[in-house]
């Protein structure tokens, strides 16, 4: 046996120890950069679950990730909820037309956005519309910031979950910064109990 061929398994096993190294070098950097995200879930879900009292219904967001909603921006061009990866959505349903409900959905995710003070650039808001007539234009001034996204309301129903008795057009929901949909509100919700479970979620998340 030459000296080539005595030391072809001492390094065979020494690529495989590398290899062993590699991959698990590479599964701490994927725990290291789901931390955040780990750790937030399992403060808001998991840790003392029963002293919580929220006001807004939880959601499972592994149950109601986005999906493709057939969007766009009123003026055709191409955008999505998907787009706002990254911050907390509060999202709201409606018409065109915006009677007097939706006029007061729109109302509420303002103030609740300046309610959180520092952390309101950790949200955005968005209405979805869910029919091809035009929004007034007063009423997208003055509610400037907050984005208006057409969509395809069949599939937009088959994703929003609804209390008993109520539609989509009757809440406003949260979608979290990863892309899930995970809170409901009631109808016509009470602002200050929708702020505390906001800022609860805030407090609870590295992330968004």
């Amino acid at each position: 046996m030459t000296n080539l061929d005595a030391n072809r398994p001492a390094a065979a096993a020494d690529d495989e120890k590398r290899r062993r190294r590699g991959r698990w070098k590479m599964l701490l950097v994927v725990l290291v950069c789901a931390a955040p995200m780990i750790a937030s879930y399992f403060t808001y879900y998991v840790v003392k679950p029963q002293s919580r009292n929220n006001y807004g219904a939880l959601i499972d967001p592994r149950q109601y990730p986005i999906p493709d909603l057939g969007s766009s921006a009123l003026d055709g061009s191409r955008a999505g909820l998907e787009d706002y990866r990254g911050k907390w959505i509060m999202l709201q349903v409606d018409r065109a037309g915006c009677a007097q409900a939706c006029r007061d959905k729109l109302l509420t995710m303002r103030q609740l956005r300046l309610m959180q003070g520092k952390e309101m650039e950790r949200i955005e808001r968005v209405w979805l519309v869910t029919d091809k007539e035009p929004v007034e234009t007063m009423l997208i001034r003055e509610y400037d910031g907050t984005d208006m996204l057409r969509v395809d309301a069949a599939r937009l129903k088959a994703w929003l979950p609804t209390e008993p008795g109520t539609s989509m057009e009757d809440h406003i929901y949260l979608v979290d910064p990863l892309g899930n949909l995970m809170m409901r509100f009631p109808k016509d919700p009470d602002p200050n109990k929708m702020k505390k479970d906001i800022s609860k979620l805030l407090r609870a998340s590295a992330i968004g």
